[in-house]
């Protein structure tokens, strides 16, 4: 099963060509990407030894300049998505700051179907999946999407999504968000419409290095329920969820010239990524006897799906 095929946290990274303007101001590429040992070395000009010069970094995927979306989708996120539709959980964080391709690699160009990011093709492969069982097996797809904005939990899908939501705990169900929407959907369409309005509903705001930059994380969760018949003639129920989580990305404030509001937020952000940070070394490193989840609203909400038999892959995103 797919659940087998991939280790429970992985991390990718993707380095985005140059762009058009910084060809034009005949800038260098500074970085060399060798996907098949997974690593990235990094040459750093008039350094004043070789050790500083030159560093190589590995991660799980590497991805250069002319990668194929459908490539970085299968490596990254196929596995993970097998998983869901199996019954587990899965996360798929996009963290990368203004001008890395986060967009283009996540949402992509969606008319055109070799272009489509890691999103459009998670919604596709959910329903192609489902388009291909048999008429024993039936589905039930739901979706929320909720924002993380100061430590508050909003609801993006909501007529009142300024509205602060309660983060409860219950034996039977775990953790999750009083009074959140869930809408079921029918077709990847859908699943489309409502994340659309959900990111009209964000919360952004202006910074020196990004006119509309993201003040919050984002969770977009698929929860897909799978009934079908057992050999004992039973009918029985599986449910895996799918998290796709946008983070803020993380700032020094001597580059955005934050203040007031813009400053704290910009401290919210940096604590809830340390606290992942803290909380995704503890599950690598299998000797920590205490993980941290409750340290943030981002790891406690997502508490279920990191750690344990759920499958996470963090793509990040770099300037070459």
């Amino acid at each position: 099963m797919a659940c087998k095929e991939v280790e429970s946290v992985r991390v990718a990274v993707r380095c985005r060509p140059l762009s058009d303007d910084e060809k034009a101001g005949k800038y260098e590429s500074i970085v060399a990407v060798d996907q098949l040992r997974g690593q990235i070395t990094v040459h750093v000009p008039n350094a004043r030894t070789k050790e500083e010069r030159e560093r190589s970094f590995l991660f799980d995927s590497v991805f250069g300049a002319d990668a194929k979306q459908t490539d970085v989708y299968n490596e990254t996120s196929r596995p993970i998505a097998d998983a869901v539709l199996e019954g587990y959980n899965g996360t798929i964080f996009a963290y990368g700051q203004t001008g890395t391709g986060k967009t283009f690699t996540m949402a992509g160009k969606k008319e055109v179907p070799e272009l489509r990011g890691i999103i459009p093709n998670s919604f596709a492969h959910i329903f192609g999946h489902i388009a291909k069982c048999g008429e024993g097996v039936q589905f039930l797809v739901r979706v929320s999407y909720l924002e993380i904005y100061k430590e508050e939990v909003r609801d993006l899908l909501s007529k009142n999504h300024s509205t602060r939501l309660e983060v409860r705990e219950r034996v039977d169900v775990g953790v999750y968000v009083k009074d959140l929407t869930s809408f079921v959907v029918k077709s990847p369409e859908e699943m489309d419409k409502l994340m659309f309005i959900g990111d009209k509903n964000r919360m952004v705001g202006p910074t020196d290095m990004n006119e509309h930059s993201s003040r919050s994380h984002t969770i977009f969760t698929i929860t897909v329920e799978r009934s079908e018949m057992g050999p004992d003639h039973q009918q029985h129920i599986r449910m895996g969820k799918l998290h796709l989580v946008d983070l803020a990305g993380s700032e020094r404030q001597t580059k955005t010239n934050a203040t007031g509001d813009r400053l704290k937020e910009a401290i919210q952000i940096n604590l809830s990524l340390s606290t992942l940070g803290n909380v995704i070394s503890a599950l690598v490193d299998g000797k920590s006897t205490h993980i941290p989840y409750r340290n943030s609203k981002l790891t406690r909400l997502l508490q279920d799906s990191l750690g344990g038999n759920s499958k996470t892959i963090m793509v990040v995103f770099d300037i070459t």
